[in-house]
């Protein structure tokens, strides 16, 4: 995903202290979320991106079946689903993966070791049955854009409509819940492994516009994409992405869920634990049941995560972002306050959930590949996905805690 730079030293960074535009949003939903999240998704008959699969348990009719076994990934697909989010889902052990198999260990009273041990995989054994990966058609209004290069100032961010995705290629990566480079590899040469290859000249090619066309000057706006409208794609097999538009009032927002696989099934939350030393937030219910582990990046040696207990005062939708250099640190000297557009490719993400210290928040991010690798500034950062699953679990007067 792109990184936003806002000043020469924020590489990696993503910024905090800030001020949202629009309106604040209380969520009051407490429906439950679906186990195995995919069942609802095709009764709906909208999405067709949504997961398909067989109810738990049931044997899955797969029309292009994956060859490859990829044990590591269909673990962190059904963790996934199950609110226990690995980050990004791309077959590959790590922090983010063993955080979210230790958060699954601790909600079914086995030993956290982070690993997938003998009692975890019996445990996840009843998952069995949700492949690793499946295969989708790239919609027409999925692929339609607009992709634009996102301008690295502040000052020429804010003279842009929107902070959206610049390629069709990050679109579905996020869509998926993992990375081009993933997208890349179950798709060699943008055939998905397991497939015949297709006539040469039916082959899909970088193209430099979300139509697909050749024009070169569109081609040196936008970043060529590997991908294209109608191509056949095998993706990571996220499921829990069941949209249920009634149950949403703002359209734009159901197009944010609906654009980051993430269904309107929620459970309630009560109170959210966000600890320095695991790098994790854990979402409770109000039995103190725990519902949801993610990994994520807090705070820095120049802004310390706030520890102390806090509550949720207001939950934002597509944000605007109140940059203003006075409230960072290594913001250049010559840098102006400026008021950047809405999109995924926003300092903030897509959410803000506001808390009751100023300027800090729970926030989605540009770049999730970097999420419990690169530090913020104060604020707690995750994936945009698991930021608008979060968003939706929460409410106002939500208790926060920061911990050690």
């Amino acid at each position: 995903m792109r990184i936003i730079l806002i000043g020469a030293s924020l590489l990696a960074l993503t910024a905090c202290h800030f001020q949202v535009g629009g309106d604040q949003k209380d969520n009051a939903s407490g429906t439950s979320t679906a186990v195995a999240g995919s069942a609802s998704a095709a009764s709906t008959g909208a999405d067709p991106l949504a997961a398909r699969d067989a109810v738990v348990g049931a044997k899955l009719d797969q029309p292009y079946p994956d060859p490859e076994q990829r044990p590591m990934m269909q673990a962190q697909v059904v963790l996934d689903r199950l609110g226990f989010t690995p980050g990004v889902v791309d077959g590959k052990p790590g922090l983010s993966t063993r955080n979210a198999i230790s958060g699954f260990q601790q909600a079914n009273q086995l030993t956290a070791t982070g690993t997938l041990d003998q009692p975890t995989l019996a445990a996840l054994s009843r998952f069995n049955n949700i492949p690793a990966t499946r295969v989708v058609t790239i919609p027409a209004d999925f692929a339609a854009g607009p992709f634009e290069k996102i301008a690295k100032s502040p000052e020429d961010q804010a003279k842009m409509t929107s902070l959206g995705y610049e390629t069709l290629d990050e679109k579905l990566a996020e869509r998926f819940h993992t990375t081009i480079e993933t997208l890349k590899l179950l798709n060699p040469n943008g055939v998905p492994v397991g497939m015949a290859a297709a006539a040469p000249d039916a082959v899909p090619g970088p193209v430099g516009s979300a139509s697909g066309t050749s024009d070169g000057a569109a081609a040196q706006q936008v970043p060529a994409s590997m991908f294209r409208s109608g191509q056949q794609i095998r993706v990571p097999n996220v499921g829990g992405d069941a949209v249920d538009q009634g149950a949403v009032s703002d359209a734009s927002w159901g197009r944010t869920l609906a654009a980051l696989g993430v269904g309107t099934a929620q459970p309630k939350v009560d109170k959210v634990v966000v600890s320095k030393s695991k790098g994790t937030l854990s979402a409770f219910d109000d039995a103190g049941k725990l519902v949801a582990v993610y990994t994520a990046t807090m705070g820095s040696t120049h802004d310390p995560l706030p520890l102390g207990q806090w509550k949720i005062q207001g939950i934002s939708h597509n944000p605007q972002f109140h940059y203003n250099p006075a409230l960072f640190w290594d913001a250049k000297s010559t840098a102006r306050k400026a008021l950047l557009p809405a999109g995924p490719n926003g300092p903030v993400g897509v959410v803000w959930i506001d808390l009751d210290i100023p300027h800090y928040g729970i926030h989605g991010t540009p770049h999730p590949e970097t999420i419990g690798r690169a530090e913020s500034h104060g604020c707690v950062r995750l994936t945009n996905w698991d930021a608008v699953r979060l968003a939706q679990m929460v409410h106002v007067g939500t208790a926060v805690s920061f911990e050690a």
